[in-house]
Formats: structure tokens, C-alpha cells, sequence
């Protein structure tokens, strides 16, 4: 059987779990076959060796098992990053994050420090990392597995040096002072909310953040303004900017600001702290 005829069989099994069967087919046989797109189309017509490796597959992608894990990647800010089972999945939405962090760090003249808050795979500090020349990070989380996988991220950059990732409960083990920025994508999920079959898959601990959902935003807020910290950046849910505006009132805030994702929902917010 062919590439092609393989990719016309199988996308049936896939068409309840994804809008893009025939691409997900062509990514499991790019997969298995350890090649590109370019290679992939100039070869559709030929024969493809792996079908019973494919059916195994396709099988399991057809329980809503995320793609990501079957292929141990995903694509972020252009790039190419590792994942694996036990970690959050990147999502694109989340690049907003690092655009808006960028554009505020990039107006410093001197070396700052950055700390993320729930690193998961590593994609923020490992992006910052890549577009900020002089930048030292510190990079927490409390899953170990989610620590080395984004060390594994960081070294195949190149920017292990610059990323210090520690196991550490929000703040608890940071003790440096001069911190100037802190950016997080911390479980924003209200615990009662009904899951999408394929987020299932994913880490809870990675996804749910209190009986409303906002508890662990609003620590990071408080604990950021008693650190004595000018700029927090955070990635939050899409019905928790009014709650979150009047917590801001709590603070003696300088400015902030909301940006919406890819979808127009609210998605994060820019807060700086006045000194």
C-alpha cells in the first residue's frame, strides 16, 4: 500500500477526534519514517513498509490520546520542543506570553532577572532565553519530571546556562533579590470544570487552580508584590479578568494591562508594580 493510499484509509479512524485527519496521518507516518513534509510529498506515491506500526497508532490517537505524546513534540514560537507524557502540553495561544514579556525586556540596557513560575516543558524560558541576549532565569516547578524534560529543551537551544530550574512550590525556594520580571502559565482550571477528552491525558496538577480557578493566580500576584518585584506577566482563563482587575485593587499597581488570544478570549495580563 502506498503513503497516499495509507493516508486516505486511516483518516477515517481519525475524523471524531481531530478537523485535520489526513494531516494527522501524514504526521504519524513523518514519524515513523523519521522524515519531513518535502520528503513526505515527493514520496507519496511510493510504497510505505510501516503500516502495521501506523495501525498501532492511529488506534491509539483514536482514544483522543493527544498527537503531542505519540510524537514526543510540538511546535512553539516556530520551533521545534520535546514533550513527553506527565507534562502540559504548549499551546499557541501562550506565545503571547513570551511576545509581551520580550518586548519589555528587550528595552533593557542592563542583564535582568527573570523567574517563571510553573516552567512545565521549558518553552518560556527557553524562548526568552533564545531572544534576550543578557537575561539570567530561574524556572520552577513542582513536577520533577516536568524540570528535567525542560533542562532536556533548554540543552538541545543551547541556553542551559542561562535557565537555572529548581523544584520549588511557587516561591519557596527563591531566595535571590533584584528579580525584575515574573512570568507564568499556572493552572487556571476551576476544579469542577468538565475536561475535553484529549486534555484528560495531561497532568491535572498542571491544569486546575482552585474551586474558582484563579486561587493560584492571585498567590502568585500577592507573593510577587511582597518580593518586591516590578513586572508579573501571567496567562489566565478566559471568564478571569473581571475578578482579577478588582484584586488588583488590592495593590499599589503602576499600570496593567489584558491581551485576548488567537480565539479573541481573554488570555493574560501585564502588571507592573509601582516601586
Amino acid at each position: 500500500m502506498t503513503i497516499k493510499d495509507c493516508v486516505k484509509k486511516y483518516s477515517n479512524d481519525l475524523k471524531l477526534v481531530t478537523h485535520i485527519p489526513a494531516k494527522e496521518i501524514e504526521i504519524l507516518i513523518m514519524f515513523l519514517l523519521d522524515k519531513n513534509p518535502i520528503w513526505l510529498h515527493l514520496n507519496y506515491n511510493n510504497e510505505f513498509e510501516k503500516e502495521n506500526e501506523l495501525q498501532t497508532l492511529v488506534k491509539k490517537r483514536a482514544t483522543n490520546y493527544p498527537l503531542e505524546y505519540i510524537t514526543k513534540k510540538a511546535s512553539f514560537y516556530g520551533e521545534q520542543f520535546i514533550v513527553n507524557e506527565g507534562v502540559l502540553i504548549p499551546r499557541p495561544e501562550t506565545e503571547f506570553l513570551v511576545e509581551n514579556a520580550f518586548n519589555i525586556l528587550k528595552e533593557q540596557k542592563e542583564s535582568k532577572t527573570v523567574v517563571e513560575i510553573g516552567t512545565g516543558s521549558g518553552i518560556i524560558s527557553v524562548m526568552l532565553a533564545l531572544l534576550i541576549e543578557n537575561i539570567k532565569i530561574i524556572a520552577v516547578d513542582i513536577n520533577p519530571k516536568a524540570l528535567e524534560l525542560a533542562k532536556q529543551n533548554a540543552k538541545k537551544f543551547g541556553v542551559l546556562e542561562k535557565i537555572d530550574f529548581r523544584l520549588s512550590n511557587l516561591f519557596e525556594n527563591i531566595f535571590e533579590e533584584n528579580i525584575f520580571m515574573v512570568v507564568s502559565n499556572p493552572p487556571y482550571i476551576a476544579n469542577d470544570y468538565k475536561l475535553p477528552k484529549n486534555v484528560k491525558f495531561e497532568p491535572s496538577n498542571a491544569l486546575f487552580g482552585g474551586v474558582l480557578g484563579d486561587e493560584l493566580l492571585k498567590n502568585i500576584i500577592k507573593e510577587t508584590n511582597d518580593k518586591k518585584i516590578q513586572y508579573l506577566l501571567c496567562e489566565i482563563g478566559f471568564d478571569q479578568k473581571k475578578s482579577l482587575e478588582e484584586y488588583f485593587k488590592e495593590f499599589n499597581v503602576e499600570f496593567h494591562s489584558f491581551y485576548k488570544d488567537y480565539e479573541n478570549f481573554d488570555r493574560g495580563f501585564t502588571l507592573k508594580f509601582k516601586k
